[in-house]
């Protein structure tokens, strides 16, 4: 099907008359007949019922039309993205990482990369469940767990920063205001665990658990946990590159070994000097801000 035949059927859906929706798109009637037609065959519903009186849309055509209308919405939007962009870039860098709050310093890496790089955009993406994929595919920088990736064949993986693990509560738990927590203090208390968490992050709630009798539920994800924090349904431990430093919740450093290394991914094959010049930044970002907890 082509945009032009998108346009006829959104707009026969819209005037509910052939004669009207020709005029309107300055074609002719019969050219309008035609494609309908044309469009109905090679999906293989009817869109429309015909009658003496009009057009009208049959059920199926009535959903179909409401895709229609995102899809050319969507396509318009991505026309005007294209245009902005070839007016003022020649490139662009797309980062993946699962959540915002992951690369806390990622508004100052893009304003400093665009004083040396003004003709080369910035995009995040953010996608949690298939960031990995995202990235082999179609990205050019990753975020991710070194765990995560370390196995992955033609890449590069760029030391960002170890991520703590925290303690989080609410603002006004007991154990808000401590420098820090150990598993004893979590006695009577219930952990939530799972939600995705890594290996390093299970080996301290497994070690909790079995050293305090501590009682604990499953979570699905992150989202999930934090609401059951707020909800006063217990405490959880999560790395620091969670925190979005909202102050919605008290995040307590928690005593033991374990981090997460945390890594910026590129591909083995991209030689781009800006990539290049790109990841430098956010390295140099948390090597002089070491004192920002992650």
């Amino acid at each position: 099907m082509t945009t032009k035949q998108i346009d006829y059927i959104l707009e026969l859906a819209n005037t509910k008359n052939f004669n009207r929706a020709a005029e309107n798109l300055f074609i002719s009637q019969p050219t309008m007949t035609y494609q309908i037609r044309a469009a109905e065959d090679e999906i293989g519903f009817s869109i429309f019922e015909r009658s003496g009186k009009g057009a009208a849309l049959t059920p199926a055509g009535a959903q179909f039309v409401m895709t229609l209308k995102k899809i050319r919405d969507e396509l318009k939007a991505a026309i005007e993205q294209g245009q902005n962009f070839s007016a003022r870039f020649k490139e662009d860098i797309s980062i993946v990482l699962p959540i915002r709050s992951a690369i806390c310093f990622l508004p100052k890496a893009i304003w400093r990369f665009n004083e040396s790089y003004p003709e080369v955009s910035v995009t995040p993406h953010f996608d949690w469940d298939h960031g990995i994929e995202r990235f082999m595919s179609d990205s050019d920088i990753l975020f991710a767990m070194k765990d995560e990736v370390k196995r992955i064949p033609d890449i590069k993986l760029h030391k960002l920063f170890d991520s703590r693990i925290y303690l989080i509560t609410q603002k006004n738990d007991p154990l808000a205001g401590r420098s820090s927590v150990n598993a004893a203090d979590l006695k009577n208390r219930t952990l939530m665990v799972g939600g995705g968490s890594p290996p390093a992050l299970q080996a301290v709630q497994q070690r909790v658990i079995s050293k305090t009798g501590i009682s604990y539920f499953n979570s699905h994800d992150h989202d999930t946990t934090l609401t059951n924090v707020a909800a006063r349904r217990g405490v959880c431990l999560a790395p620091g590159f969670l925190n979005d430093h909202t102050d919605e919740f008290a995040w307590i450093p928690f005593e033991c070994a374990e981090t997460i290394p945390c890594v910026i991914c590129t591909h083995k094959n991209d030689k781009r000097d800006s990539v290049r010049a790109f990841v430098m930044i956010l390295q140099k970002l948390y090597e002089d801000n070491k004192k920002i907890p992650v």
